[in-house]
This record gives C-alpha cells, sequence and structure tokens, in this order.
C-alpha cells in the first residue's frame, strides 16, 4: 500500500476519527432509537473478515483487516470531520433506502494503478475529480463488498444490496439530507504495520428501523424446531447398541519370578467372594452373586450402582 509510515496502534485505529459520542454510549435518543448497537458491531465484525478476500488480490498483499466500534452522527456532522480531499460516495440501494460506502480518493487511485498492473502510483496532488476509469473502479469495488455485506447480514435479514453511481462531491448525493442521523460503521485495512486506510459503510437510522427488532435482539442463533419423529427414531436407534458385559472373579497377583517360571500344568490359586463386581466398558453396573441359571454359568445381580463417576 502506498502509505509505509508506521504510526502506533492509537493512531491507527482512531485516524480521522471525529469526537462524537460512540453509538453505544450515545445520549441523544433522537439520532439512535435502537439503543445498544451491539448486534450491528457484531454483524461489521463478520463483514470485516470478508473484507480481506476483497482486497488482498487488488493489493497483492497479506493483510489485516478489523472494524472500528460505531459511531452515529448527523450526516452533516460526518461530511464535516471528513477530510477535505478527494472522496468516492458509492450509494448502496438497500430495500427502497440509500446506504453509502466511502472511499478515500487517494486510495481509489492506488487500487486503480494496480488494477492496470501498475506499483499503486498516485499523484502528489489528487485531482478535484474522478476520471471514468476511476468511477468504474469504485462501482466494482462496490459490487465486490456488496456480496459479502449481503452474507455479513443474512444472520440478521435477507438483505439485498444494489451499487448506483459514484459521486465525488458528497452535495450531489440524493435521498439523503444534512441532518438525517447515521449510523457509521468504519473498516480498517493495513499490511502489517503499516499505517492504515479506512472504507466507511453509512447506513442512515431511517433505513435500518425495518430491522429494529433484530438489531436489539441478542446475537443467538435461532432454535430449531423440535422433531419428535427424528427424536423416537433416535431413542430408539439408541437402545439398540450392543455393550459387553464382564464380571471379574479374581485378580491374582504374583511375582514376575513365579510368572517366568509357569509350566503347562501348574495351578495359580484364586480366591473370590460371593460377591463379584459387574462391569460394563469400565464403569461399575453393580454387584452380583456367582451362581447358575438352566445350566449355564451366571451372576444375579445384587446391587446396581449409578454409571456417573463411577469408574473401575
Amino acid at each position: 500500500m502506498v502509505n509505509t509510515a508506521s504510526p502506533s496502534e492509537t493512531e491507527r485505529r482512531g485516524a480521522t476519527r471525529g469526537e462524537a459520542a460512540p453509538a453505544g454510549g450515545l445520549g441523544q435518543a433522537k439520532l439512535n432509537p435502537f439503543g445498544d448497537l451491539h448486534t450491528l458491531q457484531h454483524l461489521s465484525a463478520r463483514l470485516a473478515r470478508s473484507l480481506r478476500g476483497v482486497f488482498e488480490p487488488i493489493l497483492r498483499q497479506e493483510l489485516r483487516t478489523w472494524a472500528e466500534p460505531l459511531m452515529v452522527q448527523r450526516f452533516a456532522d460526518y461530511r464535516a470531520e471528513r477530510p477535505d480531499t478527494l472522496t468516492a460516495w458509492l450509494p448502496l440501494g438497500m430495500e427502497g433506502r440509500t446506504a453509502l460506502c466511502v472511499f478515500d480518493g487517494r486510495f481509489v487511485l492506488e487500487l486503480l494503478d494496480l488494477f492496470f498492473g501498475g506499483v499503486g502510483y498516485v499523484p502528489i496532488e489528487l485531482p478535484h475529480e474522478f476520471s471514468p476509469a476511476a468511477e468504474a473502479m469504485v462501482s466494482r469495488l462496490g459490487e465486490m463488498i456488496a456480496a459479502p455485506l449481503a452474507a455479513a447480514w443474512e444472520p440478521l435479514a435477507r438483505v439485498g444490496f444494489t451499487v448506483g453511481r459514484c459521486e465525488h462531491n458528497a452535495a450531489m448525493l440524493t435521498n439523503i439530507e444534512a441532518d438525517d442521523a447515521m449510523i457509521v460503521t468504519r473498516f480498517g485495512i493495513a499490511h502489517e504495520h503499516a499505517r492504515p486506510v479506512f472504507i466507511d459503510l453509512v447506513y442512515p437510522v431511517s433505513a435500518l428501523k425495518p430491522h429494529g427488532t433484530a438489531l436489539t435482539g441478542k446475537v443467538v442463533a435461532k432454535a430449531a424446531e423440535q422433531d419428535a419423529q427424528w427424536s423416537a427414531a433416535l431413542t430408539r436407534a439408541a437402545m439398540q447398541v450392543r455393550f459387553p458385559v464382564r464380571s471379574v472373579l479374581a485378580e491374582p497377583v504374583i511375582s514376575l519370578a513365579k510368572l517366568m517360571d509357569l509350566k503347562p500344568g501348574d495351578v495359580i490359586p484364586i480366591h473370590f467372594t460371593n460377591d463379584v463386581p459387574v462391569m460394563v466398558g469400565n464403569d461399575r453396573l453393580g454387584i452380583g452373586t456367582v451362581g447358575t441359571a438352566n445350566g449355564h454359568a451366571a451372576i444375579r445381580l445384587t446391587k446396581l450402582a449409578s454409571l456417573e463417576g463411577n469408574n473401575a
């Protein structure tokens, strides 16, 4: 990437960030009707992991990607905080509403040069607007991000994102007013310890209101409905599993010297009581008495033990 400076972690995480209160601790009910935005933060973290697959092939580098803490601001305040340099404002259609994907112009020009086989050259003095090729590059990036973005949203809601026309001037955007409340999700992209670049996904609060219940809920997997027929079949199958049952009549102990001297015909004396342990695997099933039944050797169970925590 173009900028190879190595700022501190604090500088990377806080670069170009304004002083607006974080979404989780707002005190501005009018801006954020959802209250806790942990669910959307979790969604952003999912998307951040996917962004590596979008940008690594273009930048030809192994990257780190992460999601910054969410911010809730009026659109005018968000615009005022951004550097007064070339910026790509890319509308993303979202179920009749308009979200934004915002790229720094310098990053767009770097990607454009790399795309055409260059080394990521960016002029020192940025142009005042994007060339048609640069606008096409921004649209291409939007299309590449739209798929993982929809996938990141899927556990929450099925949302489709369509790419609009890139603008270099935020004043040219339609359907977004200066006083509109916006939820700003920012993503960092960096190679090793180089200074990162940031991409913003900006959601109008009004666009997220249809998903308000999901956004304010817990991030948990949806419980599957129990299939009674399947459960009954599983129980029947489990009951047919066969276990070997054995009884330990005696465990004589002899020295190694006697063991080495044993010859055919030698007798090893054993002693056992009427009560012998009955085992299933390594667990004690109970205690039984040795005897006969129907002409066969058998053991009558006299006491059962719990199989939990009773190893032989």
